[in-house]
């Protein structure tokens, strides 16, 4: 029996539709749907198990996986099967979890898993811009507790103008890159990168982002009722007691004022707020205590938030004693480590960043090798936040997605300023040493020292800072707060970093827990973040203020040749003979790109001494050394034959050609030492290649004066026969004895 298919199309403009459709495939899952935009498509499945799991989070799973069949190739590697995520795949999960996690109710604790996969592929249709689109709309038709539809588009701008899900030919002209997430009513997450736009121009692109997501959360909408919206499923919610819950708050609130307000350290003020905690927990019986354990604990953590929330609302404080638009102390070096090619610490309050730089050449670069995107980056970051940087001890279990999407946005934030000449692949690697607040924009103030320090050219400094929001829904106040502690990420409502010059922002993630927040508030965050990032940046340049003019001694120094392609397999040599050989006594690498476009190849020579790769660019000379006819050039010999002497091209080191023993002097010469010998240096004159020999031609002679009363040599007389092309007497030839063969 044919299925019934449920389906709803979205106009982007231009021509463009996004269609998602229902009732096809993957049916006994809770929620299915393909989304799809010319050949691309998406399928999304949703499950929820009934069983609520014995956890106090909701242990949600959002996978998303790029299908190499979906672009008509096979897998690389060995082994022919897709494996475990790409960094691509991982950022795209984060992007669809952060808007997803927060509309799921509190106490909804059951085991849920979105599974997002691309079927087909198309060149012109990103993919990542409709995974959240597909999240959503399959929730829509399940019976999830889920607050209402949400979705994610894609903005860039070319030539002033917006557009909604650009194709990546458009995103390359694009001077912005953002995925803004959204329902119907509010923006809850941002993420991209700019080429230094104006604050006003970041909140343009959200407003036009937020108009095109109201549309397609209309279109899940239609879709679920037409398909048949599931009532709500019954899920056993959390156990409330709210005079327990007003006995803690009397008890804990005053106490936990005072210490918010008294501004400690992260340590001091975690001891402080655990004594107040293990005091309350005492007052309570044994048994009350094995009761309402986990109540008494929750309500602890509820009467600290507001706490803490309130002195920064009321009083215009913070729990290190800041004001709202404080940063805290930062001191950078560089020069730190004395083996890197750079290196830099920026630390600011107990937040510490260690990063380095390593140059190379092309063949470092990070490849890039998904079913929607094949390429390579010549610029990439990576982070790394080990248990200690926390004062933890828990299991290492390979690199987290925290850490890609930390990572990233690093990345995002630095690449614009790397020149497009830069020569170098650059690797920059930070290690979070300290963690209490955005250690992603310690990361991206290190890295930019670093690369100042390894010589790496950057067109200007970047600098960055997070950004948290205290919001009263019920008076209306709040307040913005500059470089955000670790407990103010987690007691806000909005963690909000951006990066930058002076010039304009480059970078940056927003999460908004917080419904309904007016881009009033969003705009006075953006300007305060500003000041801030300007203040960081100064402290940076008090550091280092322009990039080292040159690498560091120990660091390879780079330098690029372009050659025609008629001349890299005399380079390589047969086998890769020439090209080893030369590296192993110039101590250099030297790696060869061929440009079909330009039909030229381009070589790569990084070497730590320069004599050495002087030594490799005299070879390419010598190697591209064309001698023109009728020109006289200078040579020197380097080896004698009884026919002649092998000489050198003096500005071409290693371009020889043969000095025949003819060609040496008018005189008749019956031993080459008699005119030349080995070292000897003079002039020849270039006649091409001689036709009869096909070989190049060069003569001393032909630039000597002519003795006095020379004459040519007669020609050899044959009595009348003629010799063959090999010398051989062809006179009777046709008498000639038949040879002694079977035929005989």
């Amino acid at each position: 029996m044919k299925p019934q298919v449920f389906k709803e199309v979205i106009d982007l403009g231009d021509g463009r539709e996004i269609s998602i459709e229902t009732g096809k495939l993957a049916k006994q899952a809770h929620g299915s749907v393909v989304v799809q935009s010319g050949n691309c498509m998406l399928l999304c499945t949703v499950v929820s198990n009934y069983k609520s799991a014995d956890v106090d989070f909701l242990p949600l799973t959002v996978d998303y996986r790029e299908k190499f069949a979906a672009a008509g190739r096979y897998p690389g590697g060995f082994f022919k099967r897709e494996a475990r995520p790409s960094d691509g795949e991982v950022l795209t999960m984060r992007l669809v979890d952060r808007v997803l996690r927060p509309l799921f109710p509190k106490d909804y604790h059951s085991e849920t898993q979105v599974m997002i996969q691309l079927m087909s592929h198309d060149e012109d249709v990103m993919p990542d811009a409709m995974a959240g689109l597909a999240a959503s709309a399959a929730i829509q038709l399940s019976d999830f507790p889920f607050e209402c539809p949400i979705s994610e588009v894609r903005v860039g701008r070319v030539n002033g103008e917006f557009i909604i899900n650009p194709t990546r030919a458009q995103l390359e002209e694009s001077d912005i890159d953002m995925m803004i997430g959204a329902s119907a009513d509010s923006v809850m997450m941002v993420e991209g990168e700019m080429d230094e736009i104006s604050e006003e121009e970041m909140t343009e692109a959200i407003k036009f982002a937020h108009e095109a997501i109201k549309v397609q959360c209309e279109a899940q909408v239609r879709l679920a009722e037409a398909f048949g919206k599931k009532e709500t499923r019954e899920y056993e919610p959390e156990a409330e007691d709210e005079d327990l819950a007003k006995k803690i708050h009397d008890m804990a609130y005053d106490k936990v004022y005072a210490v918010a307000k008294a501004g400690s350290s992260k340590h001091e003020r975690g001891a402080a707020f655990a004594e107040i905690k293990e005091e309350i927990i005492a007052s309570f019986s044994e048994e009350e205590q094995e009761e309402l354990g986990d109540l008494i604990s929750k309500y602890y953590s509820k009467a600290e938030k507001n706490a803490v929330r309130d002195l920064t609302l009321n009083e215009g404080l913070r729990l290190d004693g800041r004001k709202t638009t404080d940063i805290r102390p930062i001191w950078c070096e560089v020069d730190y480590l004395p083996s890197t090619h750079g290196s830099s610490i920026f630390t600011r309050g107990e937040t510490q960043a260690l990063a380095t730089v390593t140059l190379g050449t092309s063949r470092e670069a990070n490849q890039i090798d998904m079913p929607s995107f094949e390429g390579e980056e010549r610029f990439y970051l990576h982070y790394n936040f080990p248990p200690f940087s926390t004062g933890e001890a828990r299991p290492i279990r390979g690199t987290s997605r925290r850490e890609v999407g930390h990572g990233n946005l690093a990345q995002r934030a630095l690449k614009g300023m790397v020149p497009e000449d830069c020569p170098y692949t650059v690797r920059v690697v930070s290690e979070i040493l300290e963690s209490n607040g955005s250690s992603s924009m310690a990361t991206v103030c290190a890295g930019t020292m670093a690369m100042m320090d390894a010589g790496v050219q950057l067109k200007k400094p970047v600098s960055g800072i997070a950004m948290g929001l205290i919001t009263d829904t019920e008076t209306g106040k709040y307040a913005v707060l500059s470089d955000i502690l670790g407990d103010e990420d987690h007691l806000g409502d909005m963690d909000f970093k951006v990066t930058g010059t002076a010039d304009g922002i480059t970078a940056c993630q927003m999460d908004i827990k917080v419904k309904g927040l007016s881009y009033e508030i969003l705009v006075n965050a953006l300007k305060q973040a500003r000041d801030g990032r300007l203040h960081i940046l100064g402290k940076i340049t008090e550091t280092i203020s322009t990039p080292n003019a040159d690498v560091k001694p120990h660091a390879p120094k780079m330098v690029t040749r372009v050659i025609p392609n008629e001349f890299i397999g005399a380079l390589i040599g047969p086998g890769g003979k020439v090209i080893q050989e030369l590296q192993k006594e110039t101590k250099t690498t030297i790696v060869i790109n061929e440009d079909p476009v330009t039909e030229e190849g381009i070589v790569e020579i990084l070497g730590t001494g320069q004599d050495g790769i002087n030594a490799v660019l005299a070879k390419i000379d010598s190697l591209m050394f064309k001698p023109e006819v009728g020109s006289v050039y200078e040579v020197k010999v380097i080896k004698m034959l009884d026919f002649g002497a092998v000489v050198e091209y003096t500005e071409a080191p290693g371009n020889e050609v043969l000095l025949h023993v003819s060609e040496l002097a008018w005189e008749r010469t019956e031993n080459v030492s008699d005119v030349v010998n080995m070292g000897d240096v003079f002039d020849v004159k270039y006649f091409g290649v001689d036709p009869k020999t096909r070989k190049e031609k060069v003569s001393r002679k032909a630039i000597l004066p002519k003795p006095e009363g020379w004459q040519p040599r007669p020609p050899r007389d044959n009595k009348g026969g003629s010799r063959d092309n090999r010398g051989r007497d062809n006179r009777n030839r046709d008498n000639r004895k038949p040879r002694n063969n079977k035929e005989d």
